[in-house]
Parts: C-alpha cells; structure tokens; sequence
C-alpha cells in the first residue's frame, strides 16, 4: 500500500483574511479520492492562525498574538476538516508536533506508533506544528520542513505539496513572463536555496525557498517530493491518483 503526505499551506487555505473553504473541501475530496484508491494519506495542514483571526482581529506581527490566535484557530480548522470528512465516511485525528520530536528517537517512536495505529485503522492523522507553546529553537517554523520530516520518519513513499504556484519555474513566475516550469528536478544547488522566501499571503510563514529546502532533504534521502497547485486540484488528482505527470514539479533522483 503507497502512503503519501499531503501538505497544503495557508496561502491555499486562507483568502482575504478567511479560510478559502471552497478551496478546503476540494482538498477533502481528493483526500477521500486517493484513500479509495486504498492509498493512506497524512495530512498536514497550516491555517490555525487564519481560522483563529475569524474570530479575534490580533496583531499578526506580535509572536504571542500568532500563538494565542493559533490556539483559538487549530479547534476551528479541526471543526471544519472533520465536518467535512464526515461526509466521506473518514475519521480524522489531530496531531501536534515540533522539531524536538524528531530529535529523540523515543519520541519519534511513539509518534509513529500513534500514526501506524490511526492509519492501520482507516483514521486520517491531520498534523500541524505545535507553535502555541514551544520555543524558536524548538519549532520547524514552517509546515514545509515538517512535512518533510513526517514524510521521511513516518516512511512514506512521497511528499506532495500544494500550494499557491503550480510547480518550480526557473525564474519567478510573478516577476518574469518568459519563466519556464520545469517538470522534473534531480539536485537541489546553493543558488536555488538562497533565494528569498517570499511568502505571499500575510498568514504564510514560508515561500519557494522552503519548499527547495524540503525537496533537498527528502532527495537526500532518496524519497520523491511532487510539488504544484493548491488552487486547482487538476495536476495533482492526475499525478497522485492516476499516475499521469502533465504538471506540477517532481523532485526525484
């Protein structure tokens, strides 16, 4: 059985300061599309900090506001998901981790078991980074680097990432119109990776460079990660369910 890790940020899950749930439920049908294809799938997801500011206007700029806005937001997130895959049948579970859990082999233990236990038994794990409590040096910062984490520790086949462009361009696409997307990358060099992060929504806290990032420690591990859109679900249903690349970027050795 192939198991996948979906990833999708906030720029996918967030507009104008709300949760884009339109956007939210194609995201739950395709999840549902690929566990009947019998293919087992970890989610995670950011937009805690967006569903939180729905319900109270704080401060973004102010780290403890993004933790108390974070707090009141992953129940709401929760809320939404689970409303939603009630309707396909699909328990999901919430998970909170930090890059420490990762760090401890007791640790990364446990967490796996847990998620053997849910994924043996049908349950959706729905991850996000536990930011609420812990410390800068304790935190990924940025759900690309811990999906990439779940991906490897929790040995699933590949990382896909949806988010807000539709693949790697050799030049930035919102810069550039004769950027080219290149649908296959082996090696991630230095000049990829200092690049700027460029988050492009006030709720986003990665960009390209994060993503590279997540690509080059995954192919150094020699496990694929597939990244495209987030807004338009079409390459990714081809690529994950039917085995068809016409878009997207694979990053593969």
């Amino acid at each position: 059985m192939k198991r996948v890790v979906l990833k999708v940020g906030s720029a996918v899950l967030t507009q104008d300061g709300k949760l884009a749930l339109a956007r939210l439920q194609n995201l739950v049908d395709l999840i549902a599309l690929l566990k009947q294809k019998d293919i087992e799938v970890i989610l995670v997801s950011s937009g805690a900090v967006a569903a939180g500011f729905t319900s109270l206007q704080l401060d973004k700029k102010s780290v403890t506001n993004r933790q108390a806005l974070a707090a009141i937001g992953q129940p709401l997130l929760m809320k939404h998901y689970k409303s939603r895959f009630k309707e396909h049948g699909i328990t999901c579970a919430q998970m909170l981790l930090i890059a420490d859990d990762f760090d401890s082999r007791k640790r990364t233990a446990f967490a796996k078991g847990a998620i053997e236990v849910l994924l043996q038994n049908k349950v959706l794990p729905i991850i996000n980074e536990n930011d609420v409590t812990a410390t800068d040096e304790l935190l990924f910062g940025d759900n690309d680097q811990l999906a990439a984490h779940v991906t490897y520790y929790f040995e699933a086949n590949m990382l896909a990432i949806l988010t807000d462009i539709d693949g790697y361009y050799n030049k930035n696409p919102h810069q550039y119109d004769d950027a080219v997307l290149e649908k296959f990358i082996s090696s991630i060099n230095d000049t990829m990776l200092e690049g700027e992060h460029n988050p492009n929504t006030e709720f986003a806290t990665g960009g390209i460079v994060t993503k590279l990032k997540a690509a080059d420690f995954l192919l150094k591990r020699d496990v694929p990660m597939y990244l495209s859109s987030g807004f338009d679900l079409t390459y990714a249903k081809e690529f994950l369910v039917n085995n068809n690349h016409i878009g997207g970027t694979l990053f593969k050795k």
